[in-house]
């Protein structure tokens, strides 16, 4: 799962895709409403003091993936239905310029899943804003598209679980760059952000020369679960790690933005 953050007020609160909606932190939207030194007490104190909130909760939080300080953590959330019920329980004046906030972020996220185009847009405009040049912005943005097509195929194939998706991509970069996700991150010297942000042009190719390579060769021989799945992506992999190795190209630690 990728984890995003919103700014109310100038507050962050995390939140992550789920089943095509927003899901939200809930110890960050009670954080940011109540001010509260420790926000897990107080959901249980609401909690208690709510005893209709208490029986629906599990219906109305689910426990998802988001990405912290100290790795991935699983922790509560809600959507923007299950928040404006919580937020009954937080006697708060930000509670109303809160739900007017919450209503426009799950009306982009509508609109964005009615017309896709919508949110490409979005994304690429952010991307310009931080600075990266247009040429880099839009192997960025063909990289994401052939990264959805391949989880497409896997989706097709039988690889089911969150993990599973993480340690296919991994066999590709290892593949393609001798370093997994993690060991990249760390040899750029980068903690929280996004990996592919902080590639140059040439390893964004790589990446989707890997990418690309491995749907190619699923879409061909049709592997059945996570294990052919795992084989496939080696090889897919190796593909860019072939082609890199012949451009002469090494792995590049942090440095100048790309572009």
């Amino acid at each position: 799962m990728d984890t995003r953050i919103a700014v109310f007020k100038g507050e962050k609160i995390r939140k992550t895709i789920h089943d095509n909606e927003w899901w939200f932190v809930v110890e960050d939207v009670v954080l940011v409403l109540t001010d509260s030194n420790d926000p897990k007490q107080y959901i249980q104190r609401m909690k208690q003091r709510d005893e209709e909130l208490a029986k629906g909760w599990v219906q109305i939080v689910h426990t998802l993936v988001i990405e912290t300080v100290g790795g991935k953590q699983r922790m509560l959330c809600a959507n923007t239905e299950g928040l404006f019920r919580i937020i009954q329980s937080v006697p708060s004046p930000k509670a109303e310029p809160f739900k007017r906030w919450l209503a426009r972020v799950g009306y982009e996220r509508i609109k964005e899943i009615e017309d896709p185009e919508l949110a490409t847009k979005r994304t690429r405009a952010l991307y310009k804003a931080k600075g990266y040049s247009d040429d880099w912005v839009e192997k960025r943005m063909r990289g994401i598209a052939i990264r959805e097509e391949l989880t497409d195929e896997w989706k097709k194939h039988g690889v089911e679980r969150n993990r599973e998706y993480e340690i296919l991509t991994a066999e590709i970069s290892k593949a393609a760059f001798g370093l997994t996700p993690s060991q990249y991150k760390k040899l750029k010297g980068l903690k929280r952000h996004n990996l592919r942000d902080h590639m140059t042009d040439l390893e964004l190719i790589f990446s989707m020369l890997g990418e690309a390579s491995t749907t190619q060769i699923t879409k061909v021989e049709q592997p059945s679960g996570f294990k052919e799945n795992r084989n496939v992506s080696r090889r897919g992999g190796n593909v860019a790690g072939v082609a890199r190795k012949k451009t002469g190209a090494g792995n590049k630690k942090k440095g100048c933005k790309p572009g």
